[in-house]
């Protein structure tokens, strides 16, 4: 493992588990699809009139050389959970955070890696190469697979585990159905914020609107990324040697009244959620022995809701310190897919996946603030910032793969006994080109005094840049493919199956950020009371008297440019005598090559490559070398599974694993430069000297299989990790919030997780409708912060985001006579460390959420299913303490929805 910097600076050339085992003693055929070169796992769920075959999960399941956690899309229909990051709450070891992250075995999003249908895609986060999982709609997914045991076949970059989204296939008939819903939210059924967007705002797509105008995209340039009016005047000046400063502050001004300022908040009553599905699909036999078969599987979905949510946010140590914010968020999910099937016989398979993704946040908050000049306890006036967002994002992909096998098809076509030696020889291949992009138009925070008594009055602030203004702009693309051979050899004892196979992927990302500020310091406050719309209005703006002026904000150090390109090559040696002992060995070799460049985007003169310290030319040439890291290494996999039938079950096994795996340092955390992180609002430090970190796991887990669908799994874990890649608070000015990237000296992961599936149906013949399943996490962590952190608090502390214990509980019905069936489904995660202290500050700890939600069915025929869901019954609410202080709440709500299904 080693991090090399060329000499001369070239870069390199690129720019199942507790829901999926819950067996139904009946089981019926529910349609496979059989064109996906990773076949889905059939899971088993109960789930009233859609069982599984229970026989065929638990072929597929002993069948995994490493233990992996199913979820079907039944399974995830059955609980009601829209999006992937919900609906991962429900495999043992993963908790979610933020709505949009899984940590896996107490391990954070930089440890866990995300893959759709076995390739790496992109992600639209500004900061992150992780993918929120939140964007993805559940109604794309057939199954959700969670592999915490690493195998050579998978990325090295494997941590807590890893999270393959396999969408739906090609249907075995005829599939057409639609869907339509509604709902709300009881912390959101009164006013929501709004203010006056664009036509295409219910489309989740800003239509021009909000963009940064072509005036001030063209004086950018005319004028070298600076609005002074010395510059302009100079600029002016080359073809008018007469130009005066009056002349360039009234071009300045102009300039102001091309930013978007219809921007009053107001209230207005929004709509209550509204949902549609409609999805397409048939398959198609040709030719007299119809040995070749077409389909095809088209789908859209739209979802739309306003939510508001009310924080309260505090100061550990003074009670006049408080900060209250009034949020709206308007989401729109809009999602078309597009699949086709080709099977030549039944050797050969291949299948294509178009999907567009879009979600976009439209936001508008209203934060009061005090403080000891302002006092929370007085409530008399406050610093009110008024903020709107408008966060577009995208995804589209495009994939495909095939499953070719020498068979009995094959060796008929070829009629030659000579190639009998390879029979059974398959070959798999895959090819991904995906592309995402998030667009910030117009992202705008207004700050303003304001004034509750004798009544209410709001001042914009006199300052320069009372009004920020932000355009951000992410592109992130990733071309991905891979191949893997297999060759099975059987004798009387013995089962081996050697494969081998390569994967390459290469990412770049491209991120703009351009800040803008808008203000007076010479306005008196009778132009600068009232509404929004009116102080930053044509006529206050282009009024010389009250000194309105534009200025190119910010350090422009935000805006990066980064790649990174895997070459992947591995072999596996798997070995089965007896049906008793199953070894599996692998090795697997990548190449990694990563390079992150802070970049000024404003910069039309030097070099767009800013230096993080001043020198000149030699400064940027030693920021393009540090900024390049490769790291190329050998990782070993071992698992070994003995299988016992009879042992207090018909089906029972014990699985051993251990694998050595690597997570490296993220996009630009490689580079010197800072930047203000746009989800948590820190200012984070980046670093060069940051190596990868380094685990050795450690895995045993025994299954039971029992006959009547019942079963119970057990499991121990053990990570030992070197160098881990955290962020620790560093020493900042102001009430900033400050994080620098560092190797800490070492962790531990240790846990042991349990889950089960019982049918009741065997205690009492009345008890046949129910069934009970769950899991239970228990985690033990430490972090030892080494020489490397900045005076932190604790030196010794849990991983942020790791909880002591995390458990499922899911009571499932289905009655006897199919026309209904009701889930009740409880999920809760103990205290887990939120934000490390430093300097005796103490940590933060968000405290457990106990999650109880329920759903139920009715099929009154059997073309319409009607279905209810109630979320967080208990009205819980999320919050953060320090030192036994709450110092963030909110206010979660409870969310009722109902829809209606047609299927044919």
């Amino acid at each position: 493992m080693t991090k090399n910097v060329s000499k001369n600076c070239m870069l390199p050339a690129f720019t199942l588990s507790a829901l999926s085992l819950a067996i139904g003693a009946e089981a019926q055929e529910a349609g496979s699809d059989g064109f996906a070169l990773n076949k889905p796992i059939e899971e088993v769920v109960v789930v009233g009139r859609l069982k599984s075959s229970a026989e065929n999960v638990v072929i597929e399941r002993l069948e995994q050389e490493v233990a992996i956690d199913f979820l079907s899309s039944e399974a995830i229909g059955r609980v009601g959970d829209s999006t992937v990051a919900a609906a991962l709450r429900r495999v043992p070891g993963v908790t979610l955070v933020d709505d949009k992250y899984v940590f896996v075995r107490g391990l954070g999003e930089r440890y866990s890696s995300t893959l759709l249908n076995g390739a790496v895609v992109p992600s639209p986060d500004l900061s992150r190469s992780v993918i929120p999982l939140d964007i993805f709609p559940t109604s794309i997914v057939d199954s959700l697979a969670v592999q915490k045991v690493h195998s050579a076949d998978m990325p090295a970059a494997f941590g807590g585990g890893s999270v393959d989204i396999r969408t739906k296939g090609i249907p075995s008939d005829l599939v057409f159905n639609i869907e339509i819903g509604s709902g709300l939210n009881t912390e959101s059924d009164g006013d929501f914020l709004s203010y006056q967007g664009g036509d295409d705002d219910a489309w989740g797509e800003d239509d021009g609107t909000r963009a940064l105008s072509s005036a001030l995209s063209n004086a950018l340039y005319k004028y070298a990324g600076s609005f002074d009016r010395n510059d302009i005047l100079s600029e002016m000046r080359k073809t008018n040697p007469n130009a005066t400063i009056g002349d360039a502050e009234a071009v300045n001004r102009q300039l102001a009244t091309e930013l978007y300022r219809r921007i009053d908040v107001y209230e207005v009553s929004g709509d209550h959620d509204f949902s549609a599905e409609a999805n397409l699909g048939n398959r198609f036999y040709l030719g007299d022995e119809e040995e070749t078969e077409i389909g095809f599987l088209a789908g859209i979905a739209y979802d739309s809701q306003w939510r508001s949510k009310k924080t309260t946010s505090r100061s550990v140590t003074e009670a006049e310190e408080v900060e209250l914010k009034n949020e709206t968020t308007q989401n729109v999910s809009l999602t078309a897919n597009l699949g086709f099937g080709l099977r030549l016989n039944e050797d050969h398979y291949i299948e294509t996946t178009s999907l567009f993704l879009r979600n976009t946040d439209d936001k508008v908050s209203i934060t009061d603030q005090y403080d000891l000049d302002k006092r929370f306890s007085v409530g008399t006036d406050s610093d009110r910032v008024f903020k709107l967002r408008y966060e577009q994002r995208e995804l589209e992909i495009h994939q495909i793969r095939g499953e070719h096998k020498f068979g009995e098809a094959s060796q008929s076509l070829i009629a030659s006994k000579a190639f009998s030696i390879i029979d059974g020889l398959s070959f798999d291949w895959f090819y991904s080109d995906s592309e995402s992009t998030t667009e910030i138009p117009n992202e705008v925070a207004v700050q303003t005094n304001h004034k509750f008594s004798p009544e209410a009055v709001t001042t914009v602030v006199r300052d320069s840049s009372s009004a920020d203004y932000r355009f951000t702009d992410l592109d992130d693309q990733v071309e991905s493919y891979g191949w893997e051979v297999k060759m099975p050899i059987t004798t009387r004892n013995w089962a081996i199956e050697m494969s081998g196979g390569s994967e390459y992927w290469q990412k770049v990302r491209t991120y703009r950020q351009i800040q803008f500020g808008l203000g007076s310091v010479d306005a008196p406050n009778s132009a600068l009371t009232g509404p929004l719309s009116v102080v930053f209005s044509d006529q206050n703006l282009l009024n010389p008297n009250l000194g309105y002026q534009i200025a190119v904000a910010g350090s422009n150090s935000e805006s990066y440019i980064a790649a990174n390109r895997v070459d992947a090559y591995y072999g596996k040696f798997d070995v089965t005598w007896q049906d008793t002992w199953r070894v599996v060995a692998g090795l697997r070799y990548e190449d990694y090559q990563q390079v992150g460049l802070t970049w000024d985007p404003l910069d039309y003169a030097g070099s767009p490559i800013l230096s993080s310290e001043s020198g000149g030319q030699g400064a940027i040439v030693k920021e393009l070398q540090d900024a390049v890291f490769t790291n190329d290494d050998v990782f070993k996999s071992l698992a070994a599974t003995y299988m016992l039938p009879g042992f207090f079950a018909e089906d029972f096994q014990l699985r051993f694993g251990y694998s050595e795996t690597t997570v490296r340092p993220d996009l630009r955390e490689i580079s010197k430069a800072s930047y203000f992180d746009p989800i948590t609002g820190a200012l984070v430090f980046g670093n060069p000297d940051v190596i990868p970190a380094q685990f050795k796991n450690y895995d045993v887990r025994a299954e039971w299989f029992f006959s009547n669908g019942d079963n119970l799994t057990a499991s121990l874990f053990y990570k030992d990790i070197a160098d881990p890649i955290e962020q620790f608070q560093a020493a900042a000015g102001d009430t900033n919030t400050a994080v620098e990237i560092i190797n800490a000296e070492s962790a531990t992961i240790s846990g042991v997780e349990f889950e089960f599936m019982k049918d009741f149906g065997d205690l009492s013949d009345r008890l046949i409708p129910f069934f009970l399943q769950g899991n239970l996490t228990l985690l033990d962590t430490e972090l030892v912060a080494g020489s490397k952190a900045d005076a932190p608090t604790n030196p010794k502390r849990d991983l942020v985001g790791a909880s002591k214990y995390a458990a499922n509980l899911i009571l499932g019905y289905d009655a006897p006579s199919e026309l209904h069936s009701a889930t009740l489904s409880y999920n809760v995660f103990g205290e887990r460390l939120y934000f490390a202290g430093r300097n005796g500050e103490p940590d933060a700890y968000e405290q457990p959420f106990n999650s109880l939600d329920a759903t139920y069915s009715y099929y009154p025929t059997e073309a319409i299913i009607v279905k209810l869901k109630l979320k967080n019954i208990l009205d819980e609410s999320l919050e953060i303490e320090r030192n036994g202080v709450v110092t963030f709440s909110e206010d979660v709500g409870q969310t009722f929805s109902a829809s209606v299904q047609y299927q044919f």
